[in-house]
């Protein structure tokens, strides 16, 4: 799949994903400070259970998937050795459903990433172990070796290439949501946030993007203002109650929400997208590993071989997540970047 596209193509050709769940709708990268690991799937051999407890946000689907040696002898000596893929999942405090929250039992991390990581895991012939943790924490996870790999809706980024590697996965796709009362729209342009209050996650690529747009109106005498919240729900009570004016985050989870608050007198709507890289260049979700580890190959490949066998499809189709499928994962595939303007 080529991966530059006209904004106006790039557009056109995203649609919202939707999916039908319960808990609280989230953020892409929630704050905090606190740390947990979470159980994972005891899958039978050669098979993977995904969408497990996730209150009808995914369909649950078993999808057959082993070991394939020719990929898993790349990987670096001390993993393979250890038998364990150690992922990393930044959602708490709340979570971001689809992607990754606890499901109805209450203590299981489930969601699309996390369910992927497991389904890579099983190509390279590894257990996995998910570690939830909050946004910040995932990358000092990375950087300490607590965790080998991220799959938590990271997006591929010039500077983040400065100290990890990618596999990509998955489109990136942004999204504005206000209330569905609300007339403004995004429509294609920054120019339309002046006099907005907007909020966004701390620490995310969306952020940066909204700081350059801040910075540029402030050079032409205009002003955005932009707001940080703890979680999702003082997000969503601050859109309600007129405190912001709209919320910028990844496309999955506020169609989600959308889809979630549709009948009642709190119904939101998205008011545009945007690609997760900035105007030229569609973004890209990537599995996310120390810079040097040598497990952005065995990974890619990994995804590749699901993606060539059909899991991949089954993986998206389970989550509602199809139009966000990519044709091949690359290693290091150009991201957001370091100057988005």
């Amino acid at each position: 799949m080529p991966t530059h596209f006209t904004r106006r193509s790039l557009i056109r050709g995203i649609t919202a994903a939707t999916a039908v769940a319960s808990l609280a709708s989230g953020l892409a990268a929630c704050g905090g400070n606190s740390e947990a690991a979470t159980s994972t799937d005891s899958a039978r051999s050669g098979e993977v259970v995904i969408g497990q407890v996730s209150n009808g946000a995914a369909r649950q689907t078993s999808i057959k998937v082993s070991e394939v040696k020719a990929i898993s002898a790349e990987l670096p000596a001390a993993v393979k050795k250890s038998g364990k893929l150690e992922i990393g999942i930044g959602a708490l405090p709340a979570g971001f459903p689809p992607l990754a929250y606890v499901g109805g039992d209450q203590k299981t991390l489930t969601g699309a990433e996390p369910d992927f990581g497991r389904l890579v895991a099983a190509v390279l012939g590894l257990k996995p172990e998910v570690k939830n943790s909050t946004w910040e924490n995932l990358f000092v996870g990375i950087d300490s070796g607590k965790v080998d790999v991220a799959f938590s809706n990271v997006t591929d980024t010039e500077e983040r290439k400065k100290k990890y590697e990618f596999a990509s996965y998955r489109q990136d796709n942004l999204a504005f949501t206000v209330p569905k009362k609300s007339t403004w729209n995004f429509d294609d342009t920054y120019e339309n946030l002046a006099g907005k209050t907007v909020s966004v996650s701390s620490g995310t690529n969306q952020e940066k993007i909204l700081l350059e747009w801040k910075a540029k109106l402030a050079k032409e005498g205009k002003k955005l203002t932009v707001k940080y919240f703890q979680d999702s729900n003082s997000v969503y009570l601050a859109l309600s109650s007129g405190k912001i004016d709209a919320y910028f985050g990844p496309n999955p989870g506020i169609a989600y929400h959308n889809r979630q608050v549709a009948n009642t007198p709190n119904a939101t709507r998205t008011a545009g997208t945007y690609s997760g890289a900035g105007g030229s260049l569609q973004g890209l979700i990537a599995a996310t590993a120390k810079k040097d580890s040598g497990l952005a190959k065995p990974l890619a490949d990994a995804i590749n071989h699901l993606i060539k066998n059909g899991q991949y499809a089954e993986w998206l189709k389970a989550y509602n997540l199809s139009n966000e499928a990519v044709a091949k994962s690359e290693v290091n595939p150009p991201g957001l970047p370091l100057d988005n303007s």
